[in-house]
């Protein structure tokens, strides 16, 4: 009778599970489901168990809603309420870039034990998992099995550019796509404490199935820094040494091999991961090696995302108390760096297992290629250059001030939860006023924008009168790194490099040179400083003293009839 109960109650748990078995499972660790699969998944968890919840947050490009699915074990899903009861949030992040949807697959698996064996995972007492499924919902219908040239599995996959061909992990501060806009207020809703991007690597070939792309500790600044370097991270590959998936940092080596060393990736804002830093997130993109078979890649990353679990239920008090302590720093912060350069003098020592390059005649071209012997795995101690120092930094102003007419900027201001007023009549104020000297710009595009670099400034003060209803931005907020850094021109990944400002790059007036010739002539013998400032300029540079026009062109750029809005960056910096 016991016998015929136990095997009945069996029978009854394999049936029940049989109804959650995804797609990677079925088809033999080979295959990831479509958007619509994955979707319905989900809907058929919350349907049957109340701690789970599926919303739409906001559309996509591709028209599609992107969906947030929680898991709360007390079946409370206000994230403003269950902050109030301190519990740690991970938000997870899913086909980014479909074509590498190991993490796609991980989490389906992952909250399907979770639902099912509650009991195996205590943690989630004080854990409350967010998970994106489908990040770049436009890829993920365009479906194939060729652009992942060199990746060994799923049998089909989605693709890298979203409904309008955007890279989207290019898009967290430009925000050009809705999918960026809507994660955006996903994220600041969430304000999760730890992050993960799931993602497949491209590159060398290494030992390891999972590497992690970690947030910089020097960008994440301070004792949140120190946490991430000497805490979260030794946690982690302990944690996947553990659970047989052994990990390194991930190989920044395009264009050479590893095995003399290489510097970790920068963690620009134009990343997620590098965008979460600037709202005191610790992230990491998970990076599992293309060349590895799909069913250990999955394995790993979702032996990645249990350790983050693990992680927050033991350490969830200290990373609260110091992201709150960092936010509340951050806002009377006098400098900021606003881009960064790797440290050539300092490396940290770290055990790589990698197997030996070897340079063999290509049978295409006839040249020399790289090949990765297999037959000869390798363990050398190398050195990581991950540390990074300040390469621009700026002293925060009390407040920025920009007309209203730069809508697009309040807007993702305001998006990222920035606190900005309007003035409530004309004023006048003393302001520093950056003119844009010098820039680069590419003859192609990239990811949409012809990216500014190399800028030079040159700074002046100046009385300006702003108008009712132009925007005051105070620097005195926890969002402060996102205010400096998108509002300094010199930010690695600031609007004006991402030719929000380019108007100004071009003059809208200019002169008839054969009238301005007289007038010219006249501002030289009132102005004695100018025409001295000319002859100068003719003296240093021969060419110029040679060309009329170009003299034309320095007196009507020193003089009044120069209008004032060009060249003149339209962010005005408030000191005192």
């Amino acid at each position: 009778m016991r016998l015929s109960l136990l095997l009945f109650l069996l029978i009854l748990h394999f049936s029940a599970n049989a109804q959650y078995k995804t797609r990677f499972e079925t088809g033999g660790g080979k295959q990831t489901p479509t958007y619509e699969e994955g979707i319905a998944f989900y809907k058929l968890l919350a349907k049957n168990f109340p701690q789970i919840q599926i919303t739409e947050k906001g559309l996509t490009d591709s028209g599609k809603p992107l969906h947030l699915v929680l898991y709360s074990k007390s079946k409370t899903f206000d994230i403003k309420k269950l902050k109030s009861q301190q519990k740690a949030i991970l938000f997870i992040n899913n086909a980014i870039h479909p074509g590498e949807p190991d993490g796609v697959d991980a989490s389906m698996l992952l909250l399907r034990d979770i639902a099912v064996n509650p009991e195996r995972f205590p943690e989630l007492d004080n854990v409350v998992l967010a998970i994106i499924p489908f990040y770049n919902i436009g890829g993920t219908l365009n479906r194939n099995n060729t652009t992942r040239t060199n990746q060994n599995g799923p049998e089909e996959y989605g693709f890298r550019g979203n409904a309008r061909n955007y890279d989207l992990n290019r898009d967290f501060i430009k925000s050009d796509t809705r999918n960026a806009r809507s994660f955006a207020a996903i994220f600041h809703e969430l304000d999760p404490d730890l992050f993960a991007d799931t993602h497949v690597s491209n590159g060398a070939d290494y030992q390891y199935v999972m590497t992690l792309d970690h947030a910089q500790s020097d960008k994440l600044g301070g004792k949140l820094g120190e946490f991430n370097e000497k805490v979260f991270l030794p946690y982690m590959y302990k944690h996947l040494k553990e659970s047989g998936f052994e990990a390194t940092p991930y190989v920044n080596s395009w264009g050479q091999t590893p095995d003399k060393g290489f510097v970790q990736f920068p963690d620009w804002p134009r990343y997620s991961t590098g965008y979460a830093a600037l709202f005191h997130t610790i992230g990491v993109m998970t990076e599992t090696h293309i060349l590895k078979p799909y069913d250990q890649r999955v394995r790993s990353t979702y032996a990645y995302l249990l350790g983050n679990i693990k992680f927050l239920d033991a350490n969830r008090k200290e990373l609260l108390r110091l992201r709150n302590e960092t936010k509340q720093s951050v806002k009377t912060q006098a400098k900021f760096a606003v881009s960064w350069q790797v440290n050539k003098e300092k490396n940290t020592q770290i055990e790589f297992k990698g197997y030996e390059p070897e340079y063999l005649t290509s049978k295409v071209s006839g040249a020399q290629r790289l090949f990765y012997n297999r037959s000869k795995p390798f363990t050398k101690t190398i050195p990581f250059y991950n540390t990074y120092v300040p390469l621009d930094e700026v002293t925060k102003p009390i407040a920025y001030i920009i007309p209203q007419g730069w809508h697009n900027v309040i807007d993702l201001l305001k998006l990222n939860q920035v606190k900005v007023k309007q003035l409530e009549k004309d004023t006048e104020m003393e302001v520093e006023t950056y003119y844009i000297g010098d820039l680069e710009t590419p003859k192609q595009p990239f990811e949409g924008h012809y990216w500014h670099t190399n800028v030079t400034l040159r700074t002046e003060k100046q009385k300006i009168t702003f108008k009712q209803g132009d925007w005051y931005i105070p620097v005195d907020q926890s969002n402060n790194r996102y205010i400096v850094e998108t509002l300094e021109p010199k930010g690695v990944d600031s609007f004006f490099k991402w030719n929000f400002f380019d108007t100004i790059l071009q003059s809208k007036e200019h002169y008839s040179g054969y009238v301005f010739e007289d007038l010219a002539a006249e501002l030289l013998d009132k102005n004695p400083e100018l025409k001295a400032k000319l002859e100068e300029k003719r003296k240093a540079d021969p060419d110029f003293a040679k060309n009329g026009n170009a003299q034309l062109d320095f007196i009507y750029d020193n003089s009044p009839y120069r209008e004032k809005e060009y060249m003149r960056y339209p962010v005005f910096r408030l000191m005192k």
